[in-house]
């Protein structure tokens, strides 16, 4: 199924969910994103089609005739729709709250938020615990990453496609293109990793999300990665790293700022204008650059020349 049609099925589901009263066609068609711009039998033909398709997954779509309209009107029925009070072990509970968090971060939370918006800029009276909010909500879920690679990433496996990127190696300045077949993106001690097929290597590999440097390319077309029966994801990156050398980063540091960093520095040197030297011990250029360029104006990597690019890279495409 295409994104986009992932899209509008589930703003029709949240649409007649939020509905405090039943929603003609043309009403759906104004408050769902997909079909405002559909002709009226290109719209006809669709929302039939997607009233279906919801049928068959076992989601009720409710046909209500008011005697004073003239056209019925469709809703769901909460009480129909919710799963009744289940019991699940603690390792169900855990993969089922993971497989939750990523709901927020999905591009999907965005169009939920829009149908809802349209619904009540419409004069709908909806339903707010439908979408969530502080607090709460069926929808309302979120996976923490802050790796620029993982929407991409996580849009390939779902579309089992070919991607391509360029890698930097643990404890490595140098950066290598790869070409990977996704087969699923796991999370392993606070940090992300892309579990695939590596075509340069011709074999099973892990990478680092924070070690992939630039945009993530699309190669080819959906569908072309098979993910091998019976693979195990989190054996793939559950072994030892080889463990990176430490370096020494030589930063400078605004007189009277960066308390926390001077804390960490294995020396700092009085300097002039109104800034220090300091000395950091790191092995990861990543998580140095993300942790330099989130202090902003009051640092700045002199070295080494890959960990300073590193912050520059971060803090040009937080500026685009």
């Amino acid at each position: 199924m295409s994104r986009r049609k992932t899209e509008r099925l589930l703003n029709l589901v949240i649409c007649l969910l939020a509905t405090r009263r039943p929603l003609s066609a043309e009403q759906i068609r104004h408050a769902v994103p997909g079909y405002d711009r559909d002709g009226d039998e290109a719209f006809q033909r669709m929302f039939e089609r997607d009233k279906n398709e919801l049928r068959e997954i076992g989601i009720p779509i409710d046909v209500v005739r008011d005697p004073w309209e003239e056209e019925p009107g469709y809703r769901i029925q909460r009480q129909s729709y919710e799963l009744p009070e289940i019991t699940l072990e603690p390792d169900e509970a855990a993969v089922l709250g993971l497989a939750a968090q990523v709901w927020q971060r999905a591009s999907l939370a965005e169009a939920a938020s829009g149908a809802l918006l349209k619904l009540r800029a419409g004069g709908v009276a909806t339903d707010e615990s439908i979408g969530g909010g502080v607090g709460g909500g069926a929808l309302e879920l979120r996976v923490d990453t802050r790796d620029p690679a993982f929407p991409a990433l996580w849009n390939a496996v779902r579309d089992r496609r070919v991607v391509r990127f360029d890698y930097r190696g643990a404890g490595s300045e140098n950066v290598r293109e790869r070409t990977v077949e996704p087969w699923g993106v796991v999370s392993r001690r606070g940090r992300w990793y892309l579990a695939g097929f590596d075509r340069d290597r011709r074999a099973p590999r892990a990478f680092r999300l924070s070690r992939i440097t630039g945009q993530v390319a699309t190669v080819g077309r959906p569908g072309a990665v098979e993910v091998p029966e019976g693979v195990d994801l989190r054996a793939m990156v559950g072994f030892p790293e080889d463990p990176a050398p430490e370096r020494t980063a030589l930063v400078r540091v605004r007189q009277g700022a960066c308390e926390g960093l001077r804390q960490l520095a294995t020396a700092v040197h009085p300097g002039s204008e109104g800034w220090d030297e300091a000395e950091l011990v790191f092995t990861d250029t990543e998580r140095l650059a993300g942790w330099m360029a989130s202090l902003g104006a009051d640092v700045e990597v002199v070295e080494p020349p890959d960990a300073r690019e590193a912050v520059i890279r971060r803090l040009k495409g937080a500026l685009a």
